[in-house]
């Protein structure tokens, strides 16, 4: 095999990956392509970052997503342009959604040819806009020696509050161009002292005196590594904790004060009605957790966001603090630790009451799959990841009724688009090859991406599919149903899962029973191979009560005078 040849030159590929490296970046994900082939150049010159190879666009920034966050460091995907950069769209969205700090790099037709319609090989009429649309931010190299300053302001951009996806997009014939190497260096003042963080007496009275406190934490706690500081706020207090589902982990889910993510059960909304505090830290309260924001929050309101405009955007707020939520958690610990507070008993053993009780009452809705679901958490080490596709197995008891330990262990589509599981649960296994990395998804979601189980493969990750299959859109089916006493376009065509698993390299049974299941499990976590479960739901059986969707979710495609 020849060796690559040596490059004497510096170009803008060699500045975009020295940016890379200086960021951390040890993994990237993409599509090589004759719009992008020079930075693929310079990172197999560099000899330090790892690539992963997708098999297709839409994937390799799902792989990205799940990268970071799984680590909470940058997720990079690199794309070709127009059409390859119009496949990210999607799933850049996705992480927008989610606040995650993604670096999509995509090339463009060469300088001279921008925005003239002459038919550039893979040229898009407005790309810039297209990635704007789709991201927290896009930018356009406009000159070749500016290439370091640009992807390092990229790269902040990407996690400055509120985080998100950023696209940078490089003309062709910028990529080789030879520039200088020269030095970028930040220079900030060096204070003597850092000046301590100074919280209003008003703000912290108001936590010393609440009686039935709640806590309700976000993702914004994952984000800030803040989940300590949770857990020993709401031990000082004797506050309830709801998470929503990006903050699961935020504070471990068999603590006696956790509710965790059931924030629109009835149960729940009561305890909230009769709270006298809500401390809400990085919480976006999304339309589809909140039963489009009709769940009832107590007057005093104290909310904790490292974003200025999340202050009043879905709930009004009586207390706004902006800033890092783990400096700000351990200022209030710490004025609070100048007197001792004593929570309540009682409202103690209602928070668990009501803790138990929305457990069991979901519980006596699985029927054959509360099983699956209690085999899998006693297989599973603590730290596993666990992935969640939008399923239904996922919807009712992934999301709810698995215990999470630890942050960054649970990650879910934030967006709600289906099948962009597969390829987060390879981003995030390829960050951490030591641990378990679990996928629940369904068989119509799965198709979606079904390609990037060779990238698992050819990765040789451990990575466990657990695919429940009924043939279908089952969630829709469900909604149909309720809705309309009927169904259209749910029922699919799928694949013998298993010889299809087994063509792809990975370790392919299905089971038809809760024993086969766990039986199963136990052996894929044992031979540490990528392997594939696929749950027969007409052999297992049906649900004790069949999933209709988020609350509400049929009644808004009744027919109604508008």
């Amino acid at each position: 095999m020849m060796s690559p040849q040596v490059q004497m030159e510096f170009t803008t590929a060699d500045a975009i990956v020295q940016e890379l490296v200086r960021a951390g970046v040890t993994t990237a994900f993409g599509i090589v392509s004759i719009h992008n082939m020079p930075i693929y150049d310079a990172i197999l010159r560099e000899g330090s970052i790892h690539l992963v190879c997708s098999r297709g666009e839409s994937g390799a920034v799902n792989m990205a997503d799940g990268y970071a966050r799984a680590t909470g460091k940058l997720g990079v995907v690199i794309t070709s342009t127009g059409t390859g950069a119009g496949n990210a769209a999607g799933s850049l969205i996705e992480a927008w959604a989610a606040g995650v700090p993604v670096l999509h790099l995509t090339g463009e037709v060469a300088s001279p040819y921008l925005g003239t319609g002459r038919g550039y090989i893979h040229e898009c009429k407005d790309q810039l806009s297209m990635m704007e649309g789709a991201c927290k931010k896009a930018l356009r190299l406009r000159k070749p020696e500016q290439a370091s300053a640009v992807v390092r302001q990229a790269i902040q951009e990407a996690f400055a509050a509120p985080s998100g996806p950023v696209t940078l997009e490089i003309p062709i014939d910028f990529q080789s161009a030879i520039i200088p190497n020269h030095s970028l260096e930040e220079v900030s003042v060096l204070l003597t002292s850092q000046p301590a963080l100074v919280l209003p007496e008003k703000v912290v009275s108001k936590i010393r005196n609440a009686r039935r406190p709640v806590i309700w934490a976000g993702g914004g706690v994952i984000s800030a590594d803040a989940s300590q500081e949770v857990k020993q706020l709401a031990e000082m207090i004797g506050a309830a904790v709801i998470t929503s589902q990006s903050g699961k982990g935020s504070i471990p889910e068999d603590h006696p004060q956790c509710i965790g993510h059931f924030a629109a059960y009835d149960l729940t909304k009561r305890l909230l009605k009769d709270s006298d505090l809500l401390i809400s830290i990085g919480v976006r309260f999304r339309g589809n957790e909140t039963a489009n924001w009709k769940v009832p929050v107590p007057k005093e309101h104290i909310a904790i966001d490292a974003d200025w405009q999340a202050i009043n955007r879905n709930y009004e707020v009586t207390n706004g603090l902006v800033g890092d939520a783990k400096q700000i958690l351990h200022t209030i610990i710490q004025e609070l630790s100048h007197n001792e507070i004593q929570p309540d008993p009682a409202y103690l053993d209602e928070v668990q009451s009501v803790r138990q009780e929305l457990r069991s009452a979901l519980r006596a809705t699985l029927g054959p799959y509360e099983q699956i679901l209690d085999g899998m958490r006693k297989v599973l080490p603590r730290d596993s990841i666990l992935v969640r596709d939008v399923t239904v197995q996922a919807n009712v008891w992934g999301s709810r009724l698995f215990e999470i330990y630890e942050p960054r262990t649970s990650i879910h589509a934030s967006g709600g688009g289906i099948g962009q599981g597969l390829p987060t649960a390879i981003g995030a296994q390829m960050a951490f090859k030591d641990r378990q990395v679990v996928l629940m998804a369904g068989d119509g979601g799965f198709m979606v991406n079904v390609g990037e189980m060779a990238t698992a493969a050819q990765e040789n990750l451990p990575l466990i599919v657990v695919l429940f299959d009924d043939a279908g859109y089952g969630v829709l089916r469900n909604i149909q149903d309720a809705a309309y006493g009927r169904q259209v376009a749910v029922d699919l065509l799928s694949p013998d899962f298993v010889l299809l698993g087994q063509s792809m390299g990975f370790d392919s049974t299905r089971i038809g029973s809760p024993v086969e299941f766990v039986s199963a499990l136990e052996k894929a976590v044992d031979t540490k191979k990528p392997t594939i479960i696929v749950v027969d739901m007409d052999a297992v059986g049906p649900m004790a009560k069949p999933f209709g969707g988020p609350p509400g979710a049929a009644d808004a495609f009744k027919p109604r005078k508008i």
